[in-house]
This record gives structure tokens, C-alpha cells and sequence, in this order.
């Protein structure tokens, strides 16, 4: 409700109040919609299916009838020409909450599900130990992604993550991108397979399309290896050579996505073809955590575990010897206390992370199919 003009000025007396400025609306950048039929209809046909054959014009119809509409994650659009009261569910509003405008880019997506999403994390870079090299990289990112305009042809567009499982590389990303608050999308290279001819280079522009609308924003491409592979590798995966292309295409530039940076992450560099690593303006080393780090890692996880644990920190840090720091939580850790939990114990004691030692060790070793 509004009290604009409600009291006169004249009846305040002498008394001034101080007029405030209404708080400027945003203009909504992006939405992308999901269409979903008639949910609050009982209905006993089907909905007809959306197909978009040409985006630009869908763009235009959308616009036009809902123009001025507020869009917020969650709620319905409801169409009232083509197909009256036809709903569509948004899936994504960049920024929330903001105006639908004349200038707002609209996607429908034509799967039942979201094939990108936005990864949303409270994760700190403080909270990355370890990897002070990677970590001067991402502050650099953050600069440009601060002040794309700044950087233009100098900017940091791509970049490798590389090293042993579990070293942090996607903590980093989703680090950087909270740091930022800046949208995050972190896709698995495998995922980028389709099954039919084409799917991959689609889903690699699209994802590209949707990451230049929400600028600045960060791709994370985890498993670069999966779909990056060194030719003489190609003909054991030859539905790859495609998504290959048309990773080389966004990454080049050719495609103006200004305020975009691009992660890829992979254990295994030295099996990417040179087209792909020759890409990657800076590669970055994860290694693996020495004594110090180790030390931090096991006393912050220590902190938060349900039960007091026994074992000597500086036993753990030697016992952890060679470990990343996923292994020392997931494998070592959890695997002890779990052991606790499930002997009644009220503390994890040096023979549960013997136990935990012993799994990872058995887990660790090579299986033989006849064995």
C-alpha cells in the first residue's frame, strides 16, 4: 500500500520530514524459463509441448507481453495470447527479484530439466589452505571480474587447475565466485557427451551464451580431460572431436563473452591435446599438502566432529602423510569416526583411525579380474 500525498504539507506543522528517494528498480538481465503447463488446473489433457525453433522471436513474444512483470526465482509466467493461462516456472532470474525489460534476455529451455545451473556456495578462500599460487591467480580474476572494461584484451580468460584428487581445485572456483558474488557454473566435461550428434557443441555455446548474459561470471569445466583428449587418445572417444571445437571456439575469443573467465580443472594435463592446453593462458599446480597444511586441515576438522578425538595431532600429521585433503576428512576421518559411532564409542581412538588407514589401504589397491 502507498501513503504518497496521503497528509499535506501544511499539516505537519513546522516540522520537516526529509522526502526519500524511491529505490531504483533493476533491470533484469537474464531469465530463463521452464514451461510446466497448467499446474493449478485440473486438467485430463496434456499440455502441448513448447518447442522453440526460432529463439530470437520467442524473445520478442515473451518481452512483449511481460514487459514490466517482476521476475523472481520460483514464481510463474503465465501466457494470455497463443496459449491462455499456459504457465511457465522461472528457473533463473539474474538478478533476482529484478524488472523484466526491453532489453532482458529470455531462454526457454526445451529439456524437463535445467542443463546449467548456477553453483551457489559460502565457501571463502580463506578456507582454501594451502595452494598460494592458485590463489594470487584467482585474485587477479577477481580484479578483471570486478572491472571487466579495465582489462579488455589483457584479461585473464582461461585458465588450468591441475593435480592430485582432491586438492582443493573446485573449492578454489566456488571460493572465488562467493567471494565475487558473481554466478558460478561448474559442469562436468562428461556431462558434455550427448547422444546424438551435435548435443555437445550445443550444450558447450549455450552454456557459453547463458555465461556471457549473467557477466561477469566464472565457468568451471571439471574432468577436462574426459572431452579434451590428446589426438593419439581420440579414437578411443571419438564422439569428442566436436565438443572439442566448439570448446576452442569460446575460448578463443571468437565469440565476444567480455566479463567471463574460464576454469578447467583435470588430474591428468599431460593427456589434453596441445589445441586445448595451448588455450589456457596460465596453468596452476594443486599440490599436495605438506606437514603445516596437514596440520591445519586435521585441527579444523577436529574442531567440528561430533566426537573428541584421541590421537595426537602430530601422529595424524605423520600417519597423513602423502594425502590430499579430501582423503584426510573423507577417508581417514569420517571412516574413524563412523567406526566410533558404531562401537558406541564416546571418543575416536587410535585403533579407530588404524581401521580407517587399513580400508584406505585396502581400497587403494589394484583389483585383478581374475584374482
Amino acid at each position: 500500500m502507498k501513503f504518497n500525498n496521503i497528509i499535506h504539507e501544511s499539516q505537519l506543522s513546522d516540522k520537516k520530514f526529509p522526502v526519500m528517494a524511491p529505490e531504483p528498480e533493476r533491470e533484469a538481465k537474464l531469465i530463463v524459463l521452464q514451461p510446466v503447463g497448467y499446474p493449478f488446473v485440473c486438467n485430463l489433457m496434456e499440455a502441448p509441448r513448447i518447442d522453440v525453433v526460432n529463439k530470437e522471436l520467442f524473445e520478442l513474444y515473451a518481452r512483449d507481453q511481460w514487459e514490466g512483470f517482476t521476475a523472481r526465482e520460483g514464481s510463474y509466467l503465465f501466457d494470455q495470447k497463443l496459449l491462455p493461462d499456459y504457465a511457465f516456472k522461472i528457473i533463473r532470474a539474474h538478478p533476482d527479484g529484478s524488472k523484466i525489460t526491453g532489453n532482458t534476455s529470455i531462454i526457454l529451455l526445451e529439456n524437463e530439466k535445467e542443463e546449467f545451473h548456477e553453483v551457489r556456495s559460502n565457501i571463502r578462500m580463506d578456507d582454501v589452505i594451502g595452494q598460494e599460487d592458485a590463489k594470487v591467480k584467482c585474485r587477479i580474476i577477481m580484479k578483471y571480474l570486478e572491472d571487466p572494461d579495465r582489462f579488455r584484451d589483457w584479461a585473464p580468460r582461461n585458465v588450468l587447475f591441475h593435480g592430485h584428487p582432491g586438492t582443493g581445485k573446485t573449492m578454489l572456483a566456488k571460493s572465488l565466485a562467493n567471494e565475487l558474488k558473481v554466478p558460478l557454473y561448474l559442469i562436468k566435461a562428461t556431462s558434455l557427451i550427448g547422444e546424438h550428434v551435435g548435443d555437445g557443441a550445443r550444450q558447450i555455446h549455450e552454456l557459453y551464451e547463458l555465461a556471457s548474459k549473467t557477466a561477469p561470471s566464472v565457468i568451471f569445466i571439471d574432468e577436462m580431460d574426459a572431452v579434451g583428449l590428446d589426438r593419439k587418445y581420440q579414437s578411443l572417444r571419438g564422439d569428442v572431436s566436436e565438443v572439442v571445437n566448439a570448446l576452442l571456439t569460446e575460448m578463443d575469443g571468437i565469440n565476444d563473452n567480455w566479463g567471463v573467465v574460464t576454469i578447467g580443472a583435470t588430474n591428468n594435463p599431460e593427456l589434453l591435446d596441445n589445441a586445448i592446453r595451448s588455450r589456457f593462458e596460465e596453468e596452476i599446480e594443486f599440490k599436495l599438502p605438506g606437514d603445516d597444511e596437514r596440520r591445519l586441515m586435521i585441527e579444523k576438522c577436529i574442531e567440528t566432529m561430533p566426537l573428541r578425538v584421541e590421537c595426537p595431532v602430530e601422529r595424524l600429521v605423520k600417519l597423513t602423510r602423502g594425502m590430499s585433503g579430501r582423503d584426510i576428512r573423507e577417508r581417514v576421518l569420517k571412516t574413524a569416526l563412523h567406526r566410533a559411532i558404531a562401537e558406541d564409542s564416546e571418543t575416536v581412538r587410535p585403533e579407530h583411525i588404524k581401521y580407517s588407514l587399513k580400508e584406505r589401504k585396502k581400497s587403494d589397491e589394484p583389483r585383478h579380474m581374475f584374482a
